[in-house]
């Protein structure tokens, strides 16, 4: 009989969970709020009580636990080390050892976005790729790399914190992690939005930018081209470094293939040298809200 795994993505608004198979496939999944009551409620709580509801009666078929969470994790003692947002109480949370608690199971803890990197290495869009950058594109950048088919951690696991990678370090613009120029502060979807709403206040939002720009919209056009531009310089000094076959780009904004993934690939391509560009490919990631959920199992899997 298959082991059947739980799968906890843990994110700012919302927890996912799921139970996945050996082979990544979801067999079930639940959703619930981390900030319905502008969290008085730990997030750390919130998760703990979803999980209970989510695997009541059935806590016998779990294998293991894997956890994907957003800030900086530090995966060797499966809590939180650090966040550049305003999550309360989350700074420190002890995530591995209250849910072995609750469980007596084998439980690993992994970034979000590094678990999406996996996911799609498993069973995405990066199937058979040993070295591969991920990107999510929302209210910052989270990223995760693989290179020679291991996870890219570091000391702690905190590596691969690619949204805070400086691009405009000189006069740049201040970040929520303290310094200047962040590569989030201009690539970001946030970035984008803040720039549509300064030129025009009905683009009020990523869905309403792309609209307009799919419209034919010369100003959304020009305003999206420069914002192109500032994700692909970022990518382009990672693939000097780590020599991809493939990005993946997710987070919501990754559907717009013709104005972004496509025109994306071409500039990244455009701005390496030439060798760097040859067999590297630019893609959307293809498991989008079940892609943490799913890399944190498999990053449980690599690391029993």
């Amino acid at each position: 009989m298959s082991k059947i795994y739980l799968g906890i993505d843990i994110g700012g608004t919302a927890v996912k969970l799921g139970l996945v198979d050996e082979t990544g496939a979801v067999l079930d999944r639940a959703e619930r709020s981390v900030s319905f009551d502008d969290y008085r409620t730990p997030i750390l709580d919130t998760v703990q009580a979803a999980a209970a509801d989510f695997t009541a009666g059935r806590r016998e078929q779990i294998a293991g636990i894997g956890v994907s969470a957003t800030g900086q994790i530090d995966s060797r003692r499966g809590m939180v080390a650090g966040t550049c947002g305003s999550l309360p109480g989350w700074v420190g949370a002890p995530i591995k050892e209250r849910l072995t608690a609750d469980y007596h199971l084998p439980v690993t803890v992994a970034n979000d976005a590094n678990c999406m990197c996996l996911g799609e290495v498993w069973v995405g869009a990066a199937q058979g790729c040993t070295d591969v950058i991920g990107i999510t594109i929302g209210t910052g950048i989270g990223g995760g790399i693989l290179t020679g088919s291991r996870l890219l951690e570091g000391a702690r696991g905190l590596g691969g914190e690619m949204g805070h990678y400086r691009t405009h370090a000189r006069d740049g613009v201040p970040c929520t992690c303290g310094a200047k120029g962040c590569w989030e502060r201009y690539a970001s979807t946030t970035a984008l939005v803040r720039a549509a709403k300064a030129m025009d206040p009905e683009l009020k939002d990523g869905r309403a930018i792309f609209e307009a720009a799919a419209a034919g919209r010369s100003d959304v056009l020009a305003l999206l081209d420069g914002w192109i531009d500032e994700i692909a310089e970022g990518l382009a000094g990672m693939v000097h470094i780590f020599n991809p076959q493939r990005i993946l780009v997710g987070g919501g904004v990754s559907a717009q293939k013709e104005l972004l993934i496509e025109p994306l690939a071409r500039k990244v391509k455009a701005a390496v040298m030439p060798a760097f560009a040859e067999d590297l490919t630019i893609t959307a990631a293809a498991l989008h809200n079940d892609a943490g959920l799913v890399g944190a199992v498999y990053y449980l899997l690599q690391n029993q």
